[in-house]
């Protein structure tokens, strides 16, 4: 029998994705012939040709909220819809029920047939952890650096955390492309507790007077329903003042120099994948051709090495300070920025600079009193003027020329190292990448990475994508390899993890490690050390931070890119078979929203 299933949840990753896989593997058992639509936001949505819609006998609807299955396709097709909970525990009851239970579909019907699911779903959410309609709602926001993975795991964990312990629970995701399923004005109004597990800057003025908890991305898709638990019990109101920025810092929250500097890097890495991949497409035509003025490798050259390149440390800078003081910030950050660009100062200038920028427009802005009548002059006038002159002069009398002596050290270090040094710096970084998976010490190894992309030293970077992919890849290979250890939640999720490691995310091996971190973790470093020395030892070069395998796709974008992918697999092989032989027997790996 020809079936067509739809898996969908509301951030539309890890659950929709394990749905998927069970379902195709359970109809197989059955001996249909399944064509999956999988929403996941790192897959397309599926076009389904006429001639497949004609010769489905069933279509099998598994999705939360049921608005995101694209009904209206199905309309006088035998269709069974029911919320995506309900396909996890049990595949195969689930496909004999949906079988029996299916009826033709008809475009007067689909409104009732999402809200009856609607309804089901709810009722099972009450069933399980009380009546809803008494319990908190509950409204989050979820944001990392680079907006890919973290960002979109912890909202599901959270949604899946909330709806296990029976609170209504709806996540807005900050990630790569800006803001989805936005909280509305009505939604964060009657929600009882406000969650930002962010690990860069958000505005907070909306959730003003609203009881706010703070936290990081990884402890929310770590510890979801403890985060829950500690939201709602010391979660505080959130003033006007603290939603501007300036309130005191919350224990579940970690504040500071560390989060302000992600959020920098948040905001200049898409600068860096840009301008590398254009000057990476330049080279398509020759490693030389750019020079030939009024040639297309040239203008690709200009946009990538002489635009977006340039304008990497000011964005760095700007929103490093805007981090700290808010929007004033942003005027004399991005003035410094530009400073330490031009005085070869580098990306630790432009650090530097930023954090000078926010906190004298930050000092500016608190301590310095004006009368009632020129007040308003301070953010458009005497903040971004005096900042920008402090941090100016400081920077061209100060901090330009000696960090400017410190970077072309560095560099010149970096590019002159033998062969010892460069493998012991690739184990350094690869060892870093696959210590805490995306927690503080990976994003020191990756922003050290980004950072050295403006002053083109290409290397570090390399290994540190090539190292980072390596967890997530190599808990995949162990979960086939060794399938008798592995229960087959696990290896369901191992299936998961070798596609995200496939896209440079290390996060896919998270559920393994928080099972089993004693031999996880260090059968991550041991195989991201071998990749990141090999990347080094073969001198391979990258000129964009983000992208995974997808990038050996675009020419010239890594200089060896057959030897890159081979310290790849050997770093692969070394956590997917240690790992298998040093595993004890069948456990169940903890879902995100577990305790």
């Amino acid at each position: 029998m020809n079936v067509i299933i739809v898996t969908a949840c509301p951030s539309g990753m890890a659950t929709s994705f394990l749905a998927a896989r069970r379902l195709e593997q359970a109809a197989r058992r059955r001996d249909w012939e399944p064509l999956i639509d999988m929403r996941s936001q790192f897959e397309r949505e599926l076009v389904l040709s006429d001639a497949q819609l004609a010769a489905a006998e069933l279509v099998i609807v598994a999705a939360s909220p049921m608005t995101s299955a694209g009904l209206e396709r199905f309309v006088g097709k035998r269709v069974h819809v029911a919320p995506i909970e309900e396909a996890l525990p049990d595949p195969a009851a689930f496909l004999a029920n949906a079988e029996a239970r299916a009826r033709v579909l008809e475009a007067k019907d689909i409104a009732d047939v999402a809200a009856t699911v609607s309804t089901t779903a709810s009722g099972a959410a009450s069933a399980a952890g009380g009546d809803v309609a008494h319990k908190p709602s509950i409204v989050a926001v979820t944001a990392c650096p680079t907006g890919v993975a973290h960002t979109f795991m912890a909202a599901e964990a959270l949604s899946e955390a909330g709806r296990a312990l029976g609170y209504p629970t709806r996540v807005e995701t900050q990630g790569s492309v800006g803001a989805q399923d936005a909280l509305t004005e009505q939604e964060i109004a009657a929600a009882e507790v406000v969650i930002l597990a962010c690990d860069i800057e958000v505005d907070p003025t909306r959730f003003a007077g609203k009881r706010v908890w703070r936290t990081s991305t990884g402890t929310a898709l770590k510890k979801p329903r403890d985060t829950i638990e500690q939201a709602l019990e010391n979660a505080e109101v959130e003033s006007a003042t603290a939603a501007g920025g300036q309130g005191s810092q919350q224990k579940g929250e970690k504040r500071g120099p560390y989060k302000h500097l992600l959020t920098g890097v948040s905001f200049m890495l898409p600068m860096v994948v840009a301008g590398g991949l254009m000057i990476a497409l330049s080279f398509v035509f020759g490693i030389k051709a750019f020079e030939e003025e009024g040639t297309l490798a040239a203008a690709l050259m200009q946009i990538g090495g002489g635009s977006a390149f340039k304008l990497m440390i000011p964005v760095l800078a700007g929103y490093i300070a805007y981090s700290i003081a808010d929007r004033p910030g942003i005027t004399p950050g991005m003035i410094g920025g530009w400073l330490a660009a031009t005085l070869d100062a580098g990306f630790l200038g432009g650090i530097i600079a930023g954090f000078l920028a926010g906190y004298s427009a930050l000092g500016l802005s608190r301590f310095v009193k004006l009368p009632q009548s020129i007040e308003s002059l301070k953010p458009i006038l005497i903040i971004p003027l005096v900042a920008s002159m402090v941090t100016g002069l400081v920077m061209i009398y100060v901090v330009g020329t000696p960090v400017a002596g410190l970077m072309a050290t560095l560099t010149e270090f970096l590019e002159s190292m033998g062969s010892a040094n460069a493998v012991l710096l690739g184990i350094l970084l690869g060892a870093m990448m696959c210590f805490d998976l995306g927690g503080p010490v990976n994003k020191a190894a990756y922003a050290f990475g980004v950072g050295l992309l403006a002053s083109e030293t290409y290397a570090p970077m390399a290994a540190i994508m090539a190292a980072g992919m390596v967890p997530a890849l190599g808990m995949g290979l162990a979960s086939f390899i060794a399938r008798s250890k592995f229960a087959e939640p696990e290896r369901e999720a191992g299936k998961a993890s070798f596609i995200l490691g496939l896209c440079f995310i290390s996060e896919g091996a998270i559920p393994f490690a928080a099972k089993d971190p004693l031999r996880v973790i260090p059968a991550c470093m041991a195989g991201g050390a071998v990749t990141g020395a090999l990347s080094m030892l073969i001198g391979a070069k990258l000129l964009a931070p983000h992208g995974g395998l997808f990038v050996l796709l675009i020419p010239n974008a890594i200089n060896v890119p057959l030897m890159y992918l081979g310290a790849i697999v050997a770093g692969t092989l070394v956590t997917g078979i240690g790992y298998a032989l040093i595993k004890k027997g069948a456990q169940q790996v903890e879902t995100a929203a577990a305790t």
